[in-house]
Parts: structure tokens; C-alpha cells; sequence
């Protein structure tokens, strides 16, 4: 058995003996301290693998101790003992960059599994992966950077936590980051997302089933928190949760337990929760759509993501990435991005995010020719600024490919195929470009028009492939993968 080396901070004398009795079974010699003076002492004597601190002592407050540790002793893992029902300054000491807190009286197995989890961090260093993997938050701006910070603190912690923002913010890479950098890394992540389990299935998906306990239960199967047992279970758009459900949740987060549908009796289970969603969980309280007590849980300590739109300068190193990420799924040569084509993306607001701008980049990947990313491969709407060709206007000779649906009318939005867009490229009837009409769903509504406008060429050509790609003006690959990606081959 390892030795490893506490320091233990109360000014009782019968929680230090408790403590340390407690921590000698398990490999741990115990150094007590009655204040903090005393504790910032024994800091300075000897390495130390934890730190476990009560909040109020003699000379002053433990908050002080947890963040002289978090500026002198960054890789030093420290939980604090708090009163009963003192939940405000125990969120304080995780936000300083404790892993965890227990409140008086304490029970013995949950401070045990506190030990765990800090000899598990102190192993680990300062809990961020250290296996080469590339990162998954990418971004040197401010807002990235305060986020990365947050999240180094919020690793080590065990308490749960609500990620906020915009869709398309990169909740989930948050999340699978904050599980990456803390002591659970080697335990199952697992994702759910709440708004897709069909709320008839939501217990057995969630807590599992026993079998024979309904019709078609032919085996046992163990549900989400199961899976997720040592690790992290991320609740993607927990707003979707309809009302009963969200009271089951309580239950099983408060009392660390789950009943399988048709069990006889709970389960433990050892499960941190992170959850997240777009809408505004304080408002869906007020509106009596979510439960209070639940979003108190939940919402111990709030992670938000920033929009695209608050770091519009880490785009260049996003594009690069995305772009080298498609290179070598298709092995091909990563394009160049012109200047004029950053510039374009950094002046567009980005409504759906970091999701759009990879949707917005793979399409740009596929349709762009010999290997050039120009502002018009974008297919940006005419809102940002970017030049685009008028169909009113002759159609130059162009060097690289024009997407007919760059220089296409709107079409009616229905359930039909929409309508066939003019292009000089194949039609002798000039016409004034009208003003595109407001959607709901553009990329649909993009996507309407590239379909005609392929459909339209294959038609013209008798469905020669070459030739209807030639007439479009991009590459036969290009049409393929449209075809494929449309639904049309």
C-alpha cells in the first residue's frame, strides 16, 4: 500500500481524531492543524498528497487556505468540511478550486470516497490530460481561455455542474473536457441527449429494467446511470425532461442511488452528473416548467459557453483545424483560405455557432476547386457584407467553380422540391435577383436550392454526370458528394 500524507485542518480536536482514524486503515498518515497559520506551516515542511480544511477556524476563514493553496500548491488537491446547510460558502471553495466538500456529520463512507477521489487527483498531477491528445476547446482568445481556467478548477471538483449557451456553443466538448481533466478520466463518459429518448422509455433508459417487468423485457439491462458508474453521465438539453421525470432525477442525484424498473430494492451509485442546455433554466422555474429543487442541483456551479460571436477572433485557428480534420477524412490536400474569405467569416454573426461554421466550412471544402476557399465558396448569406454575383449581372469567366446557388432566386418554401433557380451559367433569361425572403430554417432552405439547382443541370445534360458537374462549375467528385449528401444518388 502506498504511504501517502494528509493535512487535516479543524480546530476540534475530535474531527481531526475521527479523521485520522478514518485515513490510517487506508495508507494515510494525517498532520493536524487547529488554525490556519498552522496549516500554512505545515505546508512549507513537507510535500503533502491532500488537504482536508473545516471553513471556520480561530484566525481565520478556510477560504483563505484553499486559494493560498491554489496559488502556492496548485497541484495539491484540497476538500473543505462544512456546517450543515452551509451550501453558499461550499460553492465558494469549489469556485477557488477545492474538488469537494462534505458537511457536518459527515459519514464515514462518504469521506472515505472523498480520499479516493483526491489520492486518484494527486496521482493524476494537476488533472489535465497529459497523453498527447490534441485539444478538445480550441481558441486563444479571452473568453476561451477564461473558460479553459474555469474548467481547470471545476475538474477536480465532484459537484455538479449546468453548462449554458447558445447552441452550437461546444457544451458537450466542455463536458467531455471537465471529465478528461479530472480524477474520473479513466471511468465511462457518457452523453444523453434528454430531448431524444421518447418519454415513455425515459425510466427504464435512465435507471434500467429487470427482466419480465413489462412486455419485451426478455433480459436484464442496466440504464444510463449504471453505465456511467465510477464516471461522468453528461444530461445534454435536461430542460427537455417532462415533469415526472425530473422528480425521479432528484431522487437518484440526492440519495446516490437508482431503482431498476421492477427491482425490489436501490442500487448505489458513484456518478458525477454534468448537464447543460440553450434555454434559460431560471426562467422555465419561474414558469413552473422545472423544478426548483432540481435546478439547485443541478446548477451548483454554472459553466457558460461564450458565442461565436464573443471570440470572432479564434476563427482562423477553428477553420484551420476544421479543415485539416476534413483533409485527412478524405484524404486530400487541405485547402488555402484566402484572406478575403476570413475576413467574410469573421464578419458574419453566426446565429448557430461553432456547429455552423463546420457546416458551414465542409460544404466550402467540397465545393471549392483547385484548392481555394474564396469568399463566394462560403454560400454566406448576402446579410454579412460579403460580395456576392448578381444574376442580373453577366456571368464573368470564372477561373474557379461558381455554385449555382450562389447566384440563385428564392424559392417557396414547402414540402415540394423547391423551385429551380435561375444561373447564367445555363439559361438565356436574364433576371433581377429579388430580395431573399426571411426563413426559419436556411439551412434547409440553401439546401432546397442547391437540389434544384443540380436537378435542373441534370436534366439539361440527360443526367450526364460530367457533364452536369462541367455545367455547374465544379469538380465530378464535388457533384458526387452533393448527390450523396442531398439524398439524390
Amino acid at each position: 500500500m502506498d504511504e501517502h500524507t494528509a493535512l487535516i485542518v479543524d480546530d476540534e480536536a475530535d474531527i481531526r481524531e475521527l479523521i485520522e482514524m478514518t485515513l490510517l486503515p487506508l495508507g494515510v498518515t494525517c498532520l493536524p492543524a487547529e488554525t490556519l497559520s498552522m496549516a500554512r506551516a505545515l505546508l512549507k515542511r513537507q510535500p503533502l498528497s491532500f488537504c482536508i480544511t473545516d471553513l471556520r477556524l480561530p484566525d481565520g476563514n478556510g477560504l483563505e487556505l484553499v486559494a493560498h493553496i491554489q496559488k502556492h500548491y496548485p497541484s495539491l488537491p484540497v476538500a473543505v468540511i462544512t456546517a450543515h446547510g452551509n451550501v453558499e460558502s461550499a460553492v465558494e471553495a469549489l469556485k477557488l478550486g477545492a474538488f469537494d466538500f462534505i458537511s457536518k456529520p459527515f459519514e464515514i463512507t462518504v469521506l472515505r470516497d472523498m480520499v479516493a477521489t483526491a489520492l486518484r487527483l494527486n496521482r493524476s498531477g494537476d488533472g489535465r490530460p497529459g497523453d498527447g491528445r490534441a485539444p478538445l476547446l480550441l481558441g486563444r482568445s479571452a473568453a476561451i481561455e477564461d473558460v479553459r481556467a474555469l474548467i481547470a478548477k471545476l475538474a477536480r471538483s465532484q459537484a455538479p455542474i449546468l453548462i449554458s449557451g447558445e447552441s452550437g456553443t461546444g457544451k458537450e466538448l466542455a463536458a467531455r473536457l471537465i471529465h478528461q481533466s479530472g480524477p474520473r478520466a479513466d471511468k465511462p463518459f457518457v452523453p444523453v441527449n434528454c430531448g431524444a429518448i421518447p418519454e415513455q422509455l425515459m425510466e427504464s433508459e435512465f435507471f434500467g429494467y429487470k427482466k419480465g417487468s413489462f412486455t419485451g423485457a426478455n433480459q436484464d439491462k442496466a440504464g444510463l446511470f449504471q453505465a456511467a458508474q465510477g464516471g461522468t453521465l453528461f444530461l445534454d438539453e435536461v430542460a427537455e425532461l417532462p415533469m415526472h421525470m425530473q422528480v425521479k432525477l432528484l431522487r437518484a442525484i440526492q440519495e446516490r442511488a437508482v431503482r431498476a424498473v421492477g427491482a425490489p430494492a436501490e442500487i448505489a451509485i458513484d456518478v458525477r452528473v454534468l448537464s447543460a442546455s440553450h434555454k434559460n433554466l431560471a426562467a422555465l422555474v419561474r414558469d413552473g416548467t422545472f423544478r426548483q429543487d432540481l435546478f439547485y442541483r443541478l446548477n451548483v456551479i454554472e459553466l457558460r459557453m461564450p458565442s461565436l460571436r464573443e471570440h470572432l477572433d479564434d476563427i482562423p485557428e477553428l477553420v484551420t483545424a476544421a479543415f485539416e480534420r476534413l483533409s485527412r477524412q478524405t484524404g486530400t490536400a487541405r485547402p488555402l483560405v484566402t484572406p478575403s474569405a476570413l475576413q467574410a467569416l469573421q464578419r458574419y454573426p453566426f446565429p448557430g455557432n461553432i456547429r455552423e461554421l463546420e457546416n458551414i466550412l465542409e460544404r466550402a471544402f467540397t465545393l471549392c476547386e483547385n484548392g481555394v476557399i474564396q469568399p463566394e465558396d462560403l454560400l454566406l448569406p448576402a446579410t454579412t457584407g460579403v460580395s456576392m454575383p448578381s444574376a442580373a449581372s453577366p456571368a464573368p469567366a470564372p477561373s474557379r467553380p461558381e455554385p449555382a446557388t450562389m447566384r440563385s432566386g428564392p424559392a417557396t418554401i414547402s414540402s415540394g422540391p423547391a423551385a429551380p433557380p435561375s444561373s447564367a451559367r445555363y439559361t438565356d433569361e436574364p433576371k433581377t435577383q429579388p430580395m431573399l425572403p426571411m426563413v426559419n430554417n436556411l439551412e434547409g432552405y440553401l439546401e432546397g436550392l442547391e437540389k434544384a439547382a443540380i436537378l435542373r443541370a441534370l436534366e439539361a445534360t440527360r443526367y450526364n454526370k460530367t457533364a452536369a458537374a462541367e455545367k455547374l462549375g465544379i469538380s465530378f467528385r464535388a457533384l458526387r458528394y452533393r448527390l450523396k449528401k442531398l439524398g439524390l444518388e
